[in-house]
Formats: structure tokens, sequence, C-alpha cells
């Protein structure tokens, strides 16, 4: 082995040991703050805030669609340039969770367990440590998010920041959890809802109209749909696995008793897609079938898929630096909007395995290893 190398691997193995207990303690407080997507994160936005001294931060405030106050941050510390981190603070839904999701757990293997410790304030806790470990002169920039987990605003917000903009940035590493994988490219969604409308009456009286009746032909064609993607080769993209679009849906009656008849049915449906399939199609039928069942039909699509070339600079560092070849990834994240202001890696610690799950977790030897992961990406001056 080079000495250089030998030297380089030697003091990343000091920098994990030395990371693994803050690194932990962060991730932890950042777990037992509630940050679910339906409420507001202001509480642990001020508590990243408090990791920030000596960083300039923007705050990105707005009020969702449910007026919910949400902020998203970029901080920033020396000249200008370089490659920025990024995370996301809000969190899927606690269901399914026996233990209380907001107790962090640190169990006997060094693993921990919380909702969001994976996906990802683990990662967003690497991302902080990092940026602050590298010299002053070294540009480090972090981009935080929120709303990931449903509308990216956040990080629509964050690709329109005046600071972010100013910057000049020569790409950004997205921190979700890969393992330390870097992925190049990943799907992009479009959210489709579906609103059926009825009478609501007692079932028992034949007075109402049930929405489910109206909605079910269009469910009818969006099956259709579904089964095309997966059998037909040319909508199919063999660079991902898997090699056929997402498209998953949801029904909800809102809480309608099954002795009432229900006044609205909405069907909603994730459509995820990689660069190579045009979704213009896809969504054309579906507002079609809409129109055919007399169902309003909204979509709202994020960016277009971010997908980059394997010798692209970012992508080339990325793997020098892990030793892995890149891959694509099915699922998506703000890299679909982030790439508004620069080249987008997805790279992170931890398995989207146990992402989204009741038993998500996150073993603290991989957050420690990515904060000299991400330090050393942050101060490499050119790939």
């Amino acid at each position: 082995m080079p000495p250089r190398l030998a030297l380089s691997r030697r003091r990343d193995k000091l920098c994990r040991m030395d990371s693994t207990d803050a690194v932990a303690r962060l991730a932890a407080e950042l777990v037992a703050i509630d940050s679910r997507s339906s409420r507001s994160n202001l509480a642990i936005a001020e508590r990243i805030e408090a990791e920030l001294g000596g960083f300039e931060v923007e705050r990105l405030d707005y009020a969702d669609a449910a007026g919910v106050p949400k902020r998203a941050l970029v901080a920033h510390r020396g000249p200008p340039g370089g490659y920025a981190l990024s995370g996301h603070m809000d969190t899927v839904p606690e269901t399914g969770w026996q233990a209380d999701p907001w107790t962090p757990r640190i169990d006997a293997e060094g693993v921990l367990h919380g909702l969001g410790s994976v996906d990802m304030k683990g990662a967003v806790a690497a991302c902080i440590l990092a940026a602050r470990s590298v010299p002053a002169d070294t540009p480090a920039t972090l981009l935080i998010t929120t709303d990931e987990e449903t509308t990216k605003a956040g990080a629509r917000a964050v690709a329109a920041s005046a600071l972010a903009r100013s910057l000049g940035l020569r790409g950004i590493v997205v921190a979700e959890p890969t393992g330390l994988v870097p992925v190049r490219g990943h799907r992009s969604s479009a959210n489709i809802t579906a609103i059926a409308e009825g009478v609501q009456a007692h079932s028992s009286t034949g007075q109402g109209r049930n929405a489910n009746w109206a909605l079910i032909p269009f469910l009818a064609e969006m099956r259709e749909i579904a089964e095309r993607l997966r059998r037909d080769p040319a909508l199919q993209d063999p660079a991902y696995d898997p090699p056929f679009a997402d498209f998953n849906l949801v029904i909800d009656n809102h809480g309608t008793a099954v002795n009432v008849t229900p006044a609205r049915a909405t069907a909603r449906i994730k459509f995820r897609a990689s660069r190579r399939l045009d979704p213009a199609p896809i969504l054309d039928s579906v507002r079609a079938a809409g129109q055919r069942a007399g169902v309003a039909v909204e979509i709202a699509a994020e960016g277009p898929p971010p997908e980059l070339p394997a010798e692209h600079p970012l992508v080339a560092l990325a793997s020098r630096l892990t030793g892995q070849a890149p891959r694509t990834a099915p699922y998506g994240t703000d890299a679909s909007e982030l790439q508004a202001l620069a080249p987008c890696l997805v790279l992170g610690p931890g398995t989207i395995a146990s992402a989204h799950t009741p038993h998500e977790c996150v073993a603290l030897r991989d957050l420690a290893a990515a904060v000299p992961l991400f330090a050393r990406i942050l101060t490499t001056a050119s790939p």
C-alpha cells in the first residue's frame, strides 16, 4: 500500500474513533425530536442551527399546504465553491412502531434505534460533524431540508436560496442511506391524487351515493397501467433494480365507518420513473381515465430524475474514496430538486432496507465512517 494512502487510512480510522461518541450523541438528540412531515420542524431546525457556530446560516421559512410552519437551512463557512452535504430533517409517520419511536436506544451491538435514525438524522449528524471538522479555509456547505418525505418543498426552497445560489457549488452529496456506495442516479416521482365525490348518508337508507363506486372504474384502469409498466420492456430501464417503474396505490375513505355511505374516496399513486422513461404518456393516460370515470385528478411532479454518468468528476471522486463502483437506485431523494443548484450524488451511511419500517436503525460505526469520508469530499480541491 502506498505510504500516503496508508497514512490517510490511519487518519480516517482515528477520526472514526473520535467521531463515534460525538455522532452518536447528536444523532440520538435529533431522533428524540418528533419531526414527522405532518408537524412543524422548527424545534429540530433550531437544534441543528445550535451546532453551526461560525457558519453563515440562511433560514428558509415557509408554511406547508396545511399551514404548518416549516424551516429549511443553508449553512456555509469558508470561501465559495466546493461541494455541499445535504440531508433532511423530517421523517415518515410512526406506523407500526411498538417501542417509543422518539426514545433513541443504542443496543449492545452499537446500533442506534429510533424513527429517523437511518432516514436520515444519523446522516445529518455525520454531515454536520464533517463540515465542522474541515479547515476554515475549505468551503463547507450544508443544505438541510424538510418535507423530503412528502412534497420536496424544503429542497425547492433550498434550490432557490440566495445564499446557496451565490456559492457556485461544484456538486452536492445527498447523504441518504446507500451503505456508503455511490448512487449516481435515481428515479423521480409524480404524485397522483384522484378524488371521487359522493353523498354521505346512513348506509341502510339507500339515500346516499357511494364515492367508491365512481372510483372503481378509474382504479381498474390504473391496475392496467401498473401491469403494463411491469411487463412492457419498452417502459423499463435495465440500469435499475427493479427495472420497472414504481406505481404504488393507496386508497382512503377518510375514516368513514362501514355503515356510512362514503362521501369522498381518494386514491393516491406514487409514480416513480428513471430518466429513460418519458412519463408524459403514462400521465396522459391517468388524466384520461379520470375524465372517463368522472374523477378529479391532480398531478404534482418533482424535478426530472437526477442521473450522472459514471465518469462524472463527483461520481469518480466518490468511487475512488469509497472503493465502490457507482450504481443507481429505484427510490427518490431531494436530488430531484437540488440538482437545479449543482450535480448531485447520493451517498450515505446505513441501509435503505430498515428505512420506513418500525425497526429503523443504523450502526454507529457506519455513521462514524461517514464523517471522515464526507470531510475528505469537502477538502478535495479537484477530483
